[in-house]
């Protein structure tokens, strides 16, 4: 092939692409492939403006990673399709006042010419778009297959409701309260919806996580989300009547500080106790004015906790039989849990805030135990009991905090005391301050916290003791003097000190510590662990150990309980797959449906398999109502239907199912996408599957990528699969910046690839943006730097168009290392995603070859161009036919570094005199004892310590060291 002059990325690309399409080198035989290497990225939720660089940015880094495992003897099926169903396409359609089945079109034509465009690898013959009634036919199968396995329920439930995309969310759809895709505030609608029991796989898809190999961001957040929790279901009789109030709680230990209990607004009890509510009216009120809240203002940890009692309704704690209030609040709600809370201000911070505003009862049951590790119990010997106060006096004046400085120890302390019999807490802590300090007036005196208890050896007493002590908090009378009182105790002195200056490492008992930490903190609730108190028979038990046996006490039961909420499938929008679903109200009447006995849901039945798909019919008016139906509700041709049971008339169900839905299995169809038998082939499936790589963003780490694992599971249990999780690899790419922000259409900051790929070449921009930053990591997108990876590869097309072939027979040993330690580099930073890297190798294998260019020979120059292709594959494939080859670079292997060529050629000689470092030089490898020795005697350090003193021998250790002995 004739060598070109300049490099011409338009019309390079361009032959290259089109080359490859028609020689299908990125197809792999899907039957008979010997090494399979399943290659995925997440497809695109497309719209007529097309591709822009974030889209680019992680499309480019899976293509990466397939062309470096197919030039590594691989077999890489590399697919790509459109997630074109939901409300991103609806909304861009109604944005531009066109039909959205026609701005299917005219997006899929523009955003496979883009895709082209930028020179990936993609198996083009195994496309796929959602919108396809061929694709969603399968879709709406396994609909079917989670209603008859039961997986699949409708109920009426309160579910979050977006104002402006008019449509319900599921909870992982809403972030900090707003909708994810528009940002609006979410409310609470109640509605009869579809739901999938992701619940029932919440175990399950928590214990995979330890072993998948998953970017571990997004382990985390799936982890947080499922959200285990391990406790007690506890039954709360309600006084004198036959309701009782089910709680689930992680602190059974606590039990005997529940002061009032806290039901959520829409809790199912509330209506059933409507004739004893004495204030029935303000609590209706009050539960309208909850619905418009969302969910993150009910939850927020702020102090501005709102709710109202239900007078004439007491509750009875099962523990102490006593009676306690019963109140409803926003901050308790109905899907979490069992809709309903014990309140134990003392141990937990949302219920001190409700008790402060409310003045409700405080009874302290757990305090924090402490060992003395200086001064720790003596085995032996005799252990008492103390009731004690720690006095903390505050100056008003300038905030110090007096102390007490002990005359025979090296420690610092506050007043402290025993409590006397008959003496209240804050009694106890007024004698002791002035006792211990000398003044004698103190006011607005507090009770900080709770207790602790600390175990300690007290010398002076000879005993073991263990420690109850109370934090007082006391401020010193204004009329009293600025400074130390006069008086002084034989064994300590007071002085002022400031609280930032005092550390425990001061301080005399155990229990210090944690009251440096309160003061610092000015705590309210002790959360921790430690020793019950007030609990009857249970005082003095370990907390952890109570958990078990005040359950057992209480006849309640042990409980696993997650976080993860049942996935809410139903959208009241128009593009997306119907429901598969046809209700019969004459049916449902006479108790008959097709759902699984358990729990039923009489009237409802599957479309029969074969008349799927159920087609979205072309409506006119598409829009959505926001009256909680879809618009398919007005479309009476569509949602009239015979019953598949009885014959008589029945109603076709009008939502849609939601778009994570269709991208929970896609990954499935790839390989047969024109199968019209079955939704996937099993033996090709169970060839290619699970997905090698599958690399995407970490912002649905909760949505997508929890939904795609628990359907994968459910199929496996069906038997319809060989595996339950979908995708071995998983990595999260990052995000491109532009102007400090994610880009965003809304902000005006999206850069388009093409403007880029028309100036540059794809090449470039490919190169470009896998070198601004570390691929998981993301980076800030600036168009000054483009020009730098433009100038690194005209150097490489130029050193290629003026490259003759070496004459010599024997390779340069030098340029065979810099080659082989490259060839190293590059294939471990390929194969951890650490692209920018692998390129700045490049660039400093490229400055080796322009500094030796006369020594390189053909191997090298193919070499290099091997290594550039996954970046660069247009430029590369031109140059590698430029050298004469006739088939493509991109399934030629990949380079192999040989060991022996990367190891150093230099040493570092450490020199000793007897025995003694005192100097470290470099030497050849291999180098003579000779040439060690006459190295060693001309070093200015060695020549000082022998101070003309002549070497009796030396003692020499092959590429190590040399002891010169005097």
């Amino acid at each position: 092939m004739p060598k070109k002059k300049f490099y011409n990325p338009k019309e390079i690309e361009t032959k290259w692409q089109k080359k490859w399409k028609e020689n299908e080198i990125y197809e792999p035989d899907i039957e008979n492939a010997k090494k399979p290497f399943y290659n995925l990225m997440m497809f695109p939720y497309p719209s007529a403006e097309g591709l822009h660089v974030g889209n680019m940015y992680a499309f480019t880094g899976s293509d990466i990673y397939g062309r470096f495992k197919r030039m590594q003897g691989y077999d890489v099926f590399e697919p790509m399709g459109l997630d074109g169903f939901g409300i991103h396409s609806e909304n861009y359609a109604i944005k531009t006042g066109m039909h959205p089945a026609k701005q299917a079109k005219i997006s899929e034509k523009r955003f496979y010419k883009q895709l082209q465009m930028i020179g990936n690898g993609f198996a083009w013959n195994e496309r796929l778009e959602t919108y396809d009634p061929e694709y969603y036919k399968w879709t709406q199968w396994i609909f079917v297959q989670m209603f008859k396995n039961g997986l699949a329920y409708r109920k009426k439930q309160s579910v979050n409701w977006c104002p402006s995309c008019k449509t319900v969310l599921a909870d992982e759809q809403v972030v900090s309260g707003e909708c994810e895709r528009c940002s609006s505030v979410v409310i609470k609608k109640d509605l009869e919806q579809w739901f999938f029991k992701i619940t029932k796989y919440a175990g399950k898809l928590l214990k995979n996580l330890e072993h998948i190999d998953w970017s571990e961001n997004i382990k985390v957040a799936q982890k947080n989300w499922i959200g285990k929790s391990e406790g007690a279901l506890i039954k709360f009789p309600i006084l004198n009547s036959q309701f009782l109030i089910d709680v689930f709680t992680t602190r059974p230990d606590t039990l005997f500080g529940a002061t009032y209990m806290v039901l959520a607004p829409e809790h199912e009890l509330i209506k059933k106790l409507e004739s004893k509510i004495k204030n029935l009216e303000e609590v209706k009120k009050y539960i309208e004015k909850a619905k418009k809240k969302s969910e993150i203002e009910r939850t927020s940890l702020t102090k501005n906790k709102t709710g109202v009692e239900l007078k004439g309704i007491k509750a009875i704690n099962p523990a102490n039989k006593e009676k306690i209030p019963v109140f409803i609040a926003d901050y308790v709600l109905s899907s979490y849990g069992t809709g309903a809370i014990m309140a134990v201000p003392a141990h937990d911070e949302r219920d001190w805030d409700f008790v402060e505003k409310y003045n409700l009862p405080i009874q302290e049951v757990i305090v924090p135990k402490r060992v003395d590790k200086r001064n720790p119990p003596i085995s032996g010997k005799k252990k008492i009991e103390r009731r004690n106060v720690h006095v903390f006096i505050r100056n008003p004046k300038d905030k110090k905090i007096l102390c007490l400085k002990w005359k025979k120890f090296p420690w610092i302390t506050f007043p402290m005391g025993g409590i006397e019999k008959g003496e209240s807490i804050i009694e106890a802590a007024k004698r002791e301050a002035r006792e211990e300090t000398g003044y004698k007036n103190f006011k607005n005196a507090k009770i900080l916290g709770g207790q602790v208890r600390a175990e300690y050896f007290a010398a002076h007493k000879d005993e073991n003791r263990v420690s109850y002590t109370n934090l007082v908090s006391l401020e010193l009378e204004n009329k009293e003097k600025n400074s130390v009182a006069e008086h002084e105790h034989d064994s300590h002195e007071p002085f002022w000190v400031e609280l930032s200056k005092l550390t425990t490492d001061y301080m005399v008992h155990a229990e210090m510590d944690i009251w440096l930490e309160r003061i610092s903190k000015e705590p309210r609730s002790y959360i921790g662990d430690g020793i019950l108190i007030n609990s009857g028979k249970f005082d003095g038990m370990d907390s952890e150990k109570a958990k078990s046996e005040i359950t057992k006490f209480v006849n309640g039961k042990t409980k696993v309980q997650y976080r993860l909420r049942d996935w809410l499938i139903s959208r009241q929008r128009y593009w997306g797959p119907p429901i598969p679903m046809i209700y019969c109200e004459y049916c449902a009447k006479e108790k008959k449906g097709e759902y699984p006995p358990a729990g039923g849901m009489p009237g409802w039945y599957a479309v029969s398999e074969k008349d799927l798909p159920v087609e979205l019919p072309l409506v006119k008016d598409f829009r959505p109502q926001g009256k909680g139906k879809s618009p398919l509700a007005s479309v009476k041709s569509f949602y009239e239907v015979k019953c598949p049971a009885c014959g008589k008339k029945a109603r076709r169900e009008t939502d849609v199912s939601d778009t994570f839905f269709d991208s929970s299995w896609y990954y499935l169809r790839y390989l047969t996408p024109n199968n019209k038998k079955s939704a996937w082939d099993s033996n090709i499936v169970k060839k290619w599957l699970p997905t090698n790589m599958y690399i995407g963003g970490a912002e649905h780490s909760v949505l997508h990528l929890l939904y795609v694992r628990f359907v994968a599971m459910a199929l496996y249990d069906w038997g319809m699969i060989s595996f339950n999780e979908p995708f071995k690899k998983f990595r999260a790419h990052g995000l491109i910046i532009k102007e400090g922000a994610k880009m965003s259409k809304s902000k005006g900051n999206v850069v388009n690839p093409d403007e880029y790929v028309k100036r540059f070449g794809a090449d470039t921009l490919r190169m470009y943006l896998m070198f601004l930053a570390p691929f998981e990591q993301g980076g800030s997108f600036r168009d000054s730097a483009v020009m730098g990876i433009a100038r690194f590869l005209n150097r490489v097309w130029k050193i290629f168009n003026g490259y003759s072939a070496g004459k010599y027979s024997k390779p340069d040993k030098k340029v065979q290392k810099v080659f082989h330690q490259a060839i190293k580099k590059i294939t471990e930073d390929i194969e951890s995603l650490s692209y920018n890297t692998a390129i700045s190798s490049l660039m400093i294998l490229l400055n080796e070859m322009e500094s030796n260019e006369k020594l390189l020979e053909r191997k090298d120059m193919e070499t290099f161009l091997k290594l550039l292709a996954p970046f660069a594959p247009h430029m590369t494939e031109e140059l590698w036919h430029q050298l004469g080859n006739k088939k493509s670079v991109h399934i030629q292997l990949w380079p192999k570094y040989d060991e022996k060529m990367i190891i150093e050629d230099l040493f570092s000689l450490v020199i000793q005199i007897n025995g003694k470092l005192r100097d470290t030089i470099e030497m050849p490898v291999g180098a003579s004892d000779k040439k060690i020795k006459e190295r060693a005697l001309v070093s200015e350090k060695i020549k000082k310590f022998l101070d003309g003193k002549k070497p009796k021998k030396f003692i020499i250790v092959k590429n190590r060291l040399i002891n010169i002995v005097v």
